[in-house]
């Protein structure tokens, strides 16, 4: 089998960049290891940058989000028994977020290809990625119980941080940059319509939490916890309990309700560069990880397959390799800029293991400051919405 564009997997990223080049003419075939029930299953993120929802509308893949979708126009701030909003449209020139989960994103996706004759290839394992120094690199996958070879023009690893494609970059020219957080996150889901209408980050010497949803009936939570947390030896009363102790405002508490999925996500922060190497191409996972407290790693991995479905689009169009060979200089600027409003967002709002009273007051003084100043609470909005696409 051969095609223009092989996208090894089919989360997010693979299935938005196979979407746009469809759309442009341009023939790809996705290679998803996982089964479609669960790709379909996968809980990550689900706040959509303005320019995540204008790309997916682009793509055509927006008619859900546009109906369900919930559109946010701002954060709270808690913290040392305080509060503060974050107006995003009256910081940023009118940009907002959208809360849609990311199971629907690729529901929709999936469902769009499907319809379009061009569904991915789900339980499909590939093996290796060769030949990306040549005009014709080759992708070997099992499927169907059968060794299979895919040939191409280009190859987009979308696959994640411990696949295939990050580990196909030759040794000499891959260099990864990473930190490993002190602390993790622990998510539940719960049957319970939001307490509050917007998310909510609390600051508080019991460490971070996050207020959060899917829909009006199902709430989205997250308290820090060390490395190493295992999920079962939390009640359900006592998550709660933890959550109203981070987050409580004036006595206020949580609506409470049944806990339906529980798990500890450990925070990274990762770059590997280039993002390309020969006629191999990094997106999404693959290239960069970020922790979760800014809400960017779907975001930051479709600004990255917007930028390289132009770039193949321009180069079957006009043969001009300019906007490819740029691809990995033009991504790595934002992703690096986005790393850096991740971990401000991160080492401000957690509290580190034996962190220092001096550092806790060095993060109520950052607090107090978004509060106080127009200039600061404006850098963080504009960041939070999401930069423009390069």
């Amino acid at each position: 089998m051969h095609t223009t564009v092989a996208i090894v997997g089919g989360g997010p990223a693979g299935l938005l960049l196979s979407r746009l080049l469809h759309r442009a003419g341009v023939d790809s075939v996705v290679l998803e290891r996982r089964d479609r029930a669960y790709v379909e299953g996968r809980q990550r993120a689900g706040v959509l940058e303005q320019s995540t929802v204008d790309a997916l509308r682009e793509a055509g893949a927006a008619e859900r989000l546009d109906r369900q979708g919930l559109a946010h126009d701002g954060v709270e701030l808690r913290w040392a028994g305080r509060s503060h909003r974050v107006d995003f449209p009256s910081l940023t020139g009118g940009r907002r977020v959208w809360v849609y989960a990311q199971t629907e994103v690729v529901k929709d996706l999936i469902a769009l290809q499907t319809a379009a004759g061009a569904a991915p290839y789900f339980d499909a394992e590939v093996r290796a990625i060769e030949h990306i120094d040549t005009d014709r690199p080759t992708v070997r996958y099992l499927h169907q119980g059968q060794e299979k070879v895919l040939t191409c023009g280009y190859v987009v690893g979308c696959d994640g941080h411990h696949g295939v494609a990050r580990t196909a970059l030759p040794r000499g020219v891959r260099r990864t940059h990473e930190r490993v957080h002190p602390y993790s996150w622990f998510g539940v889901m719960a049957d319970v319509p939001p307490s509050c209408d917007e998310l909510v980050y609390a600051h508080s010497p019991r460490g971070f939490a996050l207020l959060s949803m899917r829909s009006p009936e199902v709430s989205r939570l997250y308290f820090q916890v060390p490395n190493g947390t295992d999920p079962a030896d939390w009640s359900d009363e006592r998550i709660w309990d933890e959550l109203d102790a981070r987050s409580a405002l004036d006595g206020r508490t949580l609506t409470r309700g049944p806990i339906t999925s529980r798990s500890v996500l450990p925070l990274r922060s990762s770059v590997t560069e280039p993002m390309r190497h020969g006629r191999l191409f990094l997106a999404g996972d693959a290239a960069h990880i970020v922790p979760p407290t800014g809400a960017k790693g779907l975001n930051l991995a479709v600004s990255d397959v917007v930028v390289l479905a132009r770039a193949l689009t321009h180069r079957q169009r006009t043969g001009d390799t300019a906007l490819l060979d740029a691809y990995s200089d033009t991504c790595l600027r934002r992703v690096w800029r986005t790393e850096h409003f991740s971990s401000f967002m991160t080492t401000t709002l957690h509290t580190g293991p034996g962190q220092s009273e001096f550092d806790t007051r060095l993060q109520i003084s950052q607090l107090d400051r978004i509060a106080a100043s127009p200039h600061a609470a404006a850098e963080l909005a504009l960041n939070y919405v999401g930069l423009p696409l390069p």
